[in-house]
C-alpha cells in the first residue's frame, strides 16, 4: 500500500489526477520509480481505484497531519530557522469537491476542510465529513489533528460557536472568528458594545493594487462579558474598494489584539483561497476530478494536498507552481528530489 501511495503522489506531482493516469504513470515512468520502488508489473487502474475507495480516510488524514508536521520541522532544521512561529495564522476553511458528486446530487458535492498555515503556506491537515456529519464536525476534526500551541486560528462565520472556541483554547491557541447574522444574539451584543465604546483604538490603511484603491479601518474593543470560552474582544473591520459603499465585518477574538494586528490577521485568513484552494483547482485540477465512489473523494483530496505541500517547497517562491509540475514531469532528478521530501 505504501508503494502505491508513493506512486500516486509522484504521479500527482507530474499532473496526473485519476486512477487511469496513475496507472499510466506507473507504467511509463518505471525507470525513475524503480529507483525508489521495486516492481516488475505496473499496477492497473483498477488497483489504484480500489485503494482510493477502500482506504480509511480517517487514518489517511492522521498520516497526512503527521507528515505535514514532520515536513515543517525538517524544513526548519534545513534552513536553520523555526518554520512554525508563535502567532502564526492558521486559516480554517472548507472547499467543495465540485465534480465528485453522485448522480442526482450535483447541488451537494462532498467537501474537505483544510488548515492552512498562512506564513509557511503549507496545508497542515485536512478532513472530510462522513455522510452523517457536516462541515462544522469536519473542522473540529481538523483542529484535533494538529498542534496549535501559540497559533491564531481564523475561520468564517459558520465556525463561530462555543465548541470551536473551546477546542482552540484547550490547545493554548487564540481564535479570530467571523461574526455574522447566523449568530443573531451575539451579533447584536457586539454591535451594542461597539456603540457604547468610547473612542476605541483605531488604525487605518490605504493601498493601491490590481488597479483599484482599497481603504481599511480596524477597531478593537474588549468585551464586558465573554460570550463563549476564551472570548476577550470584538474586532470591527470597515473597508471600501474604490468608490463603493463601505463594508463592515465583525469578529470575535480570544485576545485583545492591537488594531494593526487585527487588520493583519483578518487579511491573512484569505490567503487560504489563493495559496491553497486556487492552486488545488488551477494546477492540480481538484474541481475537475470525478472520483466519487466510497472514500475516493476524501482520499484524493489528501493526495492533492500532499502534492501541493511538496511542490510549494521544491523551488524558490518566484518559480510558478505550473513550472514545477512540468519540471517533475520532464526531469527525473527533479522528481526524485521532490519525492525525497517525503522521507
Amino acid at each position: 500500500m505504501g508503494d502505491l501511495i508513493v506512486m500516486m503522489v509522484a504521479a500527482s506531482l507530474c499532473g496526473a489526477a485519476t486512477a487511469t493516469e496513475f496507472a499510466l504513470f506507473a507504467e511509463t515512468r518505471r525507470a525513475v520509480l524503480s529507483r525508489l520502488i521495486d516492481y516488475d508489473v505496473a499496477p492497473s487502474h483498477d488497483t489504484f481505484s480500489r485503494l482510493l475507495r477502500l482506504l480509511d480516510p480517517r487514518a489517511f488524514e492522521q498520516a497526512f497531519a503527521s507528515f505535514a508536521a514532520g515536513f515543517a520541522r525538517a524544513l526548519g532544521e534545513s534552513s536553520g530557522t523555526t518554520v512554525a512561529t508563535p502567532d502564526e495564522v492558521v486559516a480554517l476553511d472548507g472547499k467543495a469537491l465540485r465534480r465528485a458528486y453522485e448522480q442526482g446530487q450535483q447541488a451537494y458535492p462532498p467537501l474537505t476542510v483544510s488548515a492552512f498555515a498562512t506564513q509557511t503556506r503549507l496545508c497542515l491537515a485536512a478532513a472530510s465529513p462522513t455522510a452523517a456529519e457536516n462541515e462544522i464536525e469536519a473542522a473540529l476534526k481538523v483542529i484535533a489533528l494538529i498542534d496549535l500551541t501559540d497559533k491564531i486560528v481564523t475561520a468564517d462565520a459558520l465556525h463561530c460557536h462555543r465548541r470551536m472556541a473551546e477546542a482552540v483554547v484547550e490547545q493554548n491557541a487564540d481564535y479570530v472568528l467571523a461574526l455574522k447574522g447566523n449568530r443573531g444574539h451575539w451579533h447584536k451584543e457586539a454591535e451594542s458594545l461597539l456603540a457604547r465604546a468610547p473612542s476605541p483604538p483605531v488604525v487605518e490603511q490605504t493601498e493601491r493594487g490590481h488597479g483599484r484603491d482599497e481603504w481599511r479601518k480596524a477597531e478593537v474593543v474588549p468585551v464586558e462579558t465573554a460570550l463563549m470560552p476564551g472570548h476577550a474582544a470584538i474586532i470591527r473591520i470597515t473597508s471600501r474598494r474604490d468608490r463603493s459603499e463601505p463594508l463592515t465585518r465583525l469578529f470575535m477574538t480570544s485576545r485583545v489584539f492591537s488594531p494593526q494586528q487585527a487588520l493583519d490577521i483578518t487579511r491573512a485568513h484569505w490567503q487560504v483561497e489563493n495559496g491553497l484552494h486556487w492552486m488545488l483547482d488551477v494546477h492540480l485540477a481538484e474541481d475537475m476530478n470525478r472520483a466519487r465512489k466510497d472514500h475516493a473523494p476524501a482520499n484524493i483530496a489528501i493526495l492533492k494536498r500532499i502534492a501541493k505541500n511538496i511542490l510549494q517547497m521544491t523551488d524558490p517562491p518566484k518559480v510558478p507552481i505550473s513550472h514545477r509540475i512540468k519540471k517533475c514531469a520532464w526531469n527525473d532528478d527533479y522528481l526524485l528530489k521532490a519525492l525525497a521530501h517525503m522521507r
